[in-house]
């Protein structure tokens, strides 16, 4: 089924999943996220059907303030990267049919997806605010809904069992291996059991020396990075008995990723404003699950 949206640029690429094919719109107008987005926990709670739907995020491009010039190329790039989540998001959807529980879409794939478009609207943000007034509020625009065909009455049926932990207890497992051999390693080839914690590479010691200038943001950068190990942690907790073998490395070691791979950007940004910026600090945002 085709659906064309006016105004906005989008780009259809065809899904293969059971014996449909579906097209993808990148966009959906912005003011409805604005005006309301769906929460996480909001529609989106169904496992994944054998009509999974389509992925639809806010337009970032239409909310944007006019671009210096001088930020037009790292704004486009960017741009073009929040459909490119949209595209992997909804290749990911159509992969995963069958697996995980109730919550399995939002802590698989929209959880993840909107993660990463804070992460890139904060750098369009970050981009147009070193020349001209930053744009606030971007932030609004990550948060993703799922337009499931078929898949509604699942959602409401699972949000209605207010019992999410049993629910994904019983999940049906993987229905191909060759689609979680990957992330098998990373996650331990093990749904989430709740035993052992989270570690991560520390950042501090690979620093080279802080100039004063940048001193305050890399500290408060630094912190959240703890911070955001700790709630992965508590997450990991939380999630005892939930999802297939790929839980811990979809639902939070990859969003846990994510973050750190902005954090750490981000101090690079500040060091490298009046020193040399330093470089591969990127190889230290994944974590892993220490049993």
């Amino acid at each position: 089924m085709s659906r064309a949206l006016p105004k906005y640029n989008k780009r259809r690429v065809a899904i293969i999943g059971g014996a449909a094919a579906v097209a993808l719109s990148g966009a959906v107008i912005a003011g409805s996220a604005l005006a309301g987005t769906p929460s996480k926990s909001s529609g989106t709670t169904a496992r994944t059907l054998a009509s999974p739907g389509t992925i639809t995020c806010p337009d970032v491009a239409s909310q944007l303030p006019e671009i210096p010039a001088s930020a037009k190329a790292e704004v486009d790039r960017n741009v073009a990267l929040l459909q490119t989540q949209i595209d992997e998001a909804n290749k990911r959807l159509v992969d995963t049919v069958g697996q995980g529980g109730p919550n399995f879409v939002q802590n698989a794939i929209l959880g993840p997806l909107e993660d990463k478009r804070i992460a890139t609207v904060n750098r369009i943000a970050t981009a147009i605010g070193r020349t001209a007034d930053k744009p606030q509020g971007l932030d609004a625009l990550a948060p993703c809904t799922l337009n499931a065909d078929g898949a509604a009455a699942g959602a409401g049926d699972a949000a209605g069992t207010g019992d999410e932990a049993g629910a994904e207890a019983t999940a049906t497992p993987s229905v191909t291996a060759s689609a979680s051999q990957g992330a098998d390693d990373a996650a331990g080839d093990a749904q989430n059991t709740g035993a052992g914690t989270i570690t991560c590479p520390d950042v501090a010691s690979q620093l080279p020396e802080i100039p004063a200038s940048a001193q305050a943001e890399v500290d408060r950068n630094l912190a959240l990075l703890n911070t955001q190990i700790d709630e992965a942690n508590k997450r990991l907790a939380a999630t005892v008995g939930q999802g297939g073998p790929n839980f811990v490395q979809n639902a939070i070691l990859g969003p846990l990723a994510d973050k750190r791979k902005s954090t750490v950007d981000r101090i690079a940004i500040a060091i490298g404003r009046t020193a040399d910026k330093p470089t591969g600090l990127d190889s230290l945002a994944a974590c892993t699950l220490t049993k």
